[in-house]
């Protein structure tokens, strides 16, 4: 297997070139590193796939040839994604879980079923183009209420309600690039249209480097929901950071109101509702959100959104400061057992420091965590659907632990 050591050892160099010449040195470590990696599993998984070392190696020029496309970003055409970007995010994604097989055969032992790992990508290919939708009814103490729950972990829904629910669609972490078209989160904003809620909250990262450079994309994307005027807004992610000209730029005329550690107060059927967008924030989060809390104080009597793309920072909130924290970012974890009705992810073997999707409760104040209408980083989902649907708020005076 000479041959297949030297054409990765050549492609992994090519793509490190590439990227330093168009990219900068950062990238080029970024991707020298993560290409290295999976370049060495696929060089020790390659002597055990048989007959279907043909097709293995196709599969593996597409990832390099993906890797390669990215020193020049920008979203590509239906044909490239069938022939290279998904096919590569699948082959990608299935030799990274093969870590273990690799570990074995490196070591001299015998990787039985090294087609698991791919199988399970595959799973995983077919997930990340689809959104499983669903409605939920969350039940929030509110402004006067007193119940104290745990310090701080996941918590039931509850089943005590009153009066008409506040009802919400919350769009978060799009990502718009590969697994996200312009036409997918298009349809996506129809239908949220179509759902008549009370208010849309949009929760941050809507664009992938693939995205960034066209400022026609987000914004034909997003123009359906001009449709719901005073009634959509948003904050940043962490993403919103490397094009926020961008991503303000298709906010704004799509009639979208981007609070950047701001508030709004607005009145609907359900009732006056206060909402403050805190921008996202690697450092000082705690420093940030007791400074966007006294700036911006509660209304007496309004349900008090907060929209925090980090759930992360839900912790660092001031008590009392968040009826209802929205929040995105993990992408529900994305590798995980949801889909099997279990609530295991990858996160959670980090414990609560990273919240991961669902329900959250520190004292009367609560978090839902979105587990994205997209995804980046990791090539794919698995286990882990995406989430699209309605959100139904009930106020209520006390919550059954």
């Amino acid at each position: 297997m000479s041959w297949f050591c030297g054409l990765s050892g050549a492609a992994w160099l090519a793509v490190v070139v590439a990227a330093r010449l168009f990219r900068g040195s950062t990238f080029a470590i970024f991707v020298g590193v993560l290409v290295g990696i999976y370049s060495l599993l696929a060089v020790a998984i390659a002597p055990w796939v048989g007959p279907l070392l043909v097709p293995f190696t196709a599969l593996h020029v597409a990832v390099y040839v993906n890797f390669l496309a990215l020193s020049r970003p920008r979203m590509r055409s239906l044909v490239y994604r069938l022939l290279v970007s998904w096919p590569a995010a699948f082959f990608a994604a299935g030799t990274l879980l093969a870590l273990p097989w690799a570990l074995v055969a490196a070591f001299g032992g015998h990787p039985w079923g090294v087609w698991i790992p791919y199988a399970l990508a595959a799973i995983g290919l077919r997930q990340s183009m689809t959104t499983k939708r669903e409605d939920v009814d969350l039940v929030v103490p509110g402004a006067t209420a007193t119940t104290a729950l745990a310090a701080f972990g996941p918590h039931p829904h509850g089943d005590e309600r009153i009066s008409r629910p506040l009802r919400i669609v919350q769009i978060s972490d799009p990502h718009l690039g590969p697994f996200m078209s312009v036409a997918r989160l298009r349809r996506i904003a129809e239908r949220a249209v179509a759902a008549d809620p009370d208010l849309v909250f949009l929760t941050g990262d809507f664009l992938t480097m693939e995205s960034q450079s066209d400022p026609y994309l987000l914004l034909d994307a997003l123009a359906p929901l001009k449709a719901l005027p005073g009634k959509v807004f948003a904050c940043h992610g962490n993403h919103d950071h490397e094009a926020p000209e961008v991503v303000a730029r298709a906010l704004t005329m799509n009639g979208i109101d981007l609070l950047v550690d701001d508030s709004r107060d607005v009145t609907t059927p359900a009732g006056p509702v206060q909402i403050l967008g805190v921008d996202f924030s690697y450092r000082d989060r705690k420093a940030r959100l007791e400074r966007a809390c006294l700036e911006n104080p509660r209304t007496p009597g309004a349900l008090r959104i907060v929209l925090l793309h980090d759930p992360g920072a839900f912790r660092h909130l001031p008590a009392g400061q968040g009826d209802l924290v929205l929040s995105g970012h993990t992408h529900g974890g994305q590798i995980g057992l949801l889909s099997l009705g279990l609530e295991w992810t990858l996160l959670r073997l980090f414990g609560d420091r990273i919240p991961d999707h669902g329900f959250w409760a520190r004292g009367t104040d609560r978090m839902w965590i979105h587990r994205g209408t997209g995804h980046y980083g990791f090539p794919l989902r698995l286990g882990v659907p995406a989430e699209e649907g309605m959100l139904r708020i009930h106020h209520g005076e006390t919550i059954r632990a």
